[in-house]
Parts: C-alpha cells; sequence; structure tokens
C-alpha cells in the first residue's frame, strides 16, 4: 500500500522562469538525475520524486523559488528538456506538463510504447486514474492544471500533480508511485502536498471503503435526484480524516534563519573548505570562484545521497545557488555553471570507468553529515550578505538583470 509522507502549503507565485536559467535548469537536473541512477538505479530516482520534501529541495537547489508553488512546473519541465536525449541511454521518460501539455500525456506514453515496449494502454489509464482521484475523489478545493508522468522502460511510474486555489492564492502538490500502489481508489498516494484546509472530502481514505459501498447503493436504491435532497439535509455534518505531517512553506519570499537548520548549513561549509583542497584541487585554482563551487557541489551531493529526514529544509538548499528573484541572493551562474561542468565530467569518467570524482562528491557529502555535529559558521544573515556583496563577482543574474559591483544591495533584514 502506498503511503503518505506528508504535506506543505505552497504559496502560488506569477511570473515564467527566464531562458538563462530554464536551460541550466535542464542540464543540472539531467546530471543529478544520471548520478542517482548511477549509484542507486531508476526506480530510487522515481522514489525520490515521489517525496515532496526531496522534490522542494530539488527545485530549490536549481535555483527556483525555494518556497512556491512554481518548483513543481519548472522542475518537470527541466526534467523533460533535459531528459529527452539521454532517456534511452538511462530508461527514464517524462510526459505531460502544464495545460495543454498534461492532455498529450496518453499520446506520449503511446508513442513511448511503441519505441520502448511496454504497455502504453495501462499506462495511459493509470495516467487517467491518477489524475480523476485527485480532482474528483478528494474533493479538497484545489483545481488540476498540471499533471507529469514519469516512467521507466520496465514500466514504473511516478506521477507528479498540482491543483491550484485561486481564491486562496495557494497550490496543492500530489505525488504517486507505483511501486507499492495495489489500489487505484485506497490510500494510493505516495504524498499530497499543501495547505491545510481543514476537512476534506477523500474517497480514498481506507475508512471510506464503506462510504464508497454504501454511495453505490444510494445511488442505485434512491437515484440521484433522491441523494441530492438528503445531501441539502445534512447541513453541518462533519467527518475526520488523517491528520498527517505537512511541510510549511511561507509566504515570505525571504529566506530567514527560521527556514534553515544553520548546523547542516555550517556542516556543509566546513566540509567544503575540509574537503575541497583534497579532492578538487584543480578546480580551487579557478580565480575567484573554485572554492564557492565546491560548497555548492555539497549541496548537490547532499541531493544526489541525502536521507529523507534531510530534506526537512528546502530553503538550504536555495543557498547553492541562488534565487531568480534575488532571494536569498542572485543565481550564481558562474557558480552554477562550474557545478554542472565538474557534475557532467564526473558522470562522463563513470562511464569509462573511473568513478573517483563521484566518490569525491560522495565523500563530500559524508563529511558534510559528520562535521555538522562539530561545526560552527557565521549566522545565516552573515552569509547571505557575504553573497550579496560577492554577487558580481559570481556573475549573479535574476529577473531583474545581471548585479555589478555598482548596483546598490539591498539590506538583509535579520529574521528569526
Amino acid at each position: 500500500m502506498a503511503q503518505r509522507t506528508g504535506s506543505a502549503d505552497l504559496p502560488l507565485h506569477n511570473g515564467r522562469v527566464p531562458p538563462w536559467l530554464a536551460s541550466r535548469m535542464a542540464m543540472l537536473g539531467a546530471v543529478i538525475c544520471e548520478a542517482i541512477v548511477h549509484h542507486y538505479g531508476r526506480d530510487e530516482f522515481l522514489k525520490r520524486l515521489a517525496h515532496p520534501f526531496w522534490f522542494q529541495s530539488f527545485g530549490a537547489v536549481m535555483g527556483m523559488d525555494w518556497h512556491s508553488s512554481g518548483i513543481t512546473t519548472s522542475v518537470i519541465g527541466a526534467l523533460k528538456r533535459g531528459l529527452q536525449a539521454k532517456g534511452n541511454e538511462l530508461g527514464i521518460h517524462v510526459c505531460g506538463g502544464r495545460g495543454k501539455h498534461s492532455r498529450q500525456t496518453p499520446h506520449e506514453l503511446d508513442a513511448l510504447g511503441m519505441r520502448v515496449g511496454f504497455d502504453a494502454g495501462k499506462l495511459t489509464r493509470a495516467s487517467r486514474l491518477v489524475a480523476k482521484v485527485d480532482s474528483a475523489a478528494v474533493q479538497d478545493g484545489f483545481d488540476l492544471y498540471l499533471h507529469g508522468f514519469f516512467v521507466t522502460d520496465d514500466g514504473k511510474w511516478t506521477v507528479v500533480q498540482q491543483g491550484m486555489n485561486g481564491t486562496k492564492r495557494q497550490a496543492r502538490r500530489y505525488h504517486w508511485n507505483s511501486e507499492t500502489l495495489t489500489n487505484f481508489v485506497e490510500e494510493p498516494h505516495a504524498a499530497i502536498d499543501g495547505p491545510d484546509q481543514g476537512n476534506i472530502i477523500n474517497l480514498t481514505d481506507r475508512r471510506a471503503e464503506q462510504s464508497r459501498k454504501a454511495q453505490m447503493d444510494l445511488f442505485r436504491d434512491l437515484g440521484p435526484e433522491r441523494i441530492a435532497e438528503e445531501f441539502a439535509a445534512m447541513t453541518g455534518k462533519k467527518t475526520g480524516q488523517l491528520s498527517l505531517p505537512h511541510l510549511v512553506m511561507p509566504a515570505h519570499h525571504d529566506v530567514r534563519s527560521s527556514d534553515v537548520f544553520i548546523r547542516r548549513l555550517h556542516g556543509t561549509l566546513a566540509a567544503a573548505a575540509e574537503r575541497g583542497p583534497v579532492d578538487f584541487p584543480e578546480l580551487l585554482l579557478t580565480p575567484g570562484i573554485g572554492a564557492r563551487t565546491v560548497q555548492s557541489l555539497a549541496m548537490v551531493a547532499e541531493v544526489v545521497h541525502g536521507a529523507p529526514y534531510r530534506f526537512r529544509d528546502p530553503a538550504r538548499f536555495s543557498l547553492a545557488h541562488g534565487g531568480k528573484d534575488r532571494h536569498p541572493f542572485p543565481v550564481a551562474t558562474r557558480v552554477y555553471d562550474e557545478t554542472i561542468t565538474v557534475m557532467k565530467s564526473a558522470i562522463q569518467r563513470a562511464k569509462l570507468g573511473n568513478e573517483e570524482t563521484l566518490q569525491a562528491l560522495r565523500r563530500l557529502d559524508d563529511q558534510a553529515r559528520r562535521l555538522e555535529r562539530v561545526a560552527t559558521g557565521p549566522t545565516l544573515q552573515t552569509h547571505i550578505q557575504s553573497e550579496m556583496a560577492h554577487s558580481a563577482e559570481f556573475a549573479g543574474r535574476s529577473v531583474f538583470g545581471w548585479e555589478s559591483p555598482e548596483k546598490k544591495k539591498p539590506s538583509v533584514k535579520t529574521a528569526s
């Protein structure tokens, strides 16, 4: 039986991902996927996508707004573009997307079925059923507008789809995974992300089995008109529902100390300083940005290797490369490009039998987890201020344009 892992509040944001960031997201997303598949296999990558906290952290490390619903659209789009040329090699394919693209999922699955050889009809039925369950069986006030279907060559899949509540300016993300799915209408979700709206109608709850049967009996014995009359008389009646732990994505856009597990940040910084000279000596010779890139690589390594509990603070991963709206600081494009270069080189070398760079990244993650118990470092405010001060040096860029040394830097307010 599939397991729910939690929920999250996701504020809606307007705007689009600029091309200069979208192209980088596609490259970094694809190479992170390759690293996970190399170390742990395709099934593990599907499990990661079905984990709401990891998914949010994955989007944050790629430069998207760390707390917003836009991560869902941008991550699915980035992976669809980035894995398009690697699908045959990795055996992982991305179908669907936002709006009209979601309706193309059956056609895309048919085309893949012809090429790969899996049962496209069965997968199309799964796609339609999960969309129907989240739009009809779970009546929580959110209208679906995005459907991403990730499938492997052997027919295993993960679905990530999202609904919108325009009135409340909030979104809810739903995660499905086929590995433990045994019944589409009884607790099928791997996880549901979204704001707590109080009581909702969830006919997929295992405790609703009798309700589902009773509804079929009512429909057969009374007919729709009589049911409507009975329902109108049942005002004020409340039903219980499962209470799930959830990650709260706050409305504020800036990254605050309350959003980050600071000891883990200190561990990352300490590991980069300690392992960098040993494992990345050539990288550190790069004028100006080598040491900074090792810090980003440590966070990317955690996305590849980290255990689920380590993604409870997605905001921390926005400190790898920054954010497109200058929160917590402008995207450090030079650092971002160097991260992609190192990751691509590590994957290519591993394919040729040289695992050294990939293992160095793994050691970097291991060291960060060891050092976080004892490491000390700057406050979050000080760290962000330092990034702002060096933004032009790192080719900082946002939707507002390039950073320059002369540009007045916004003050960073202390927040707890």
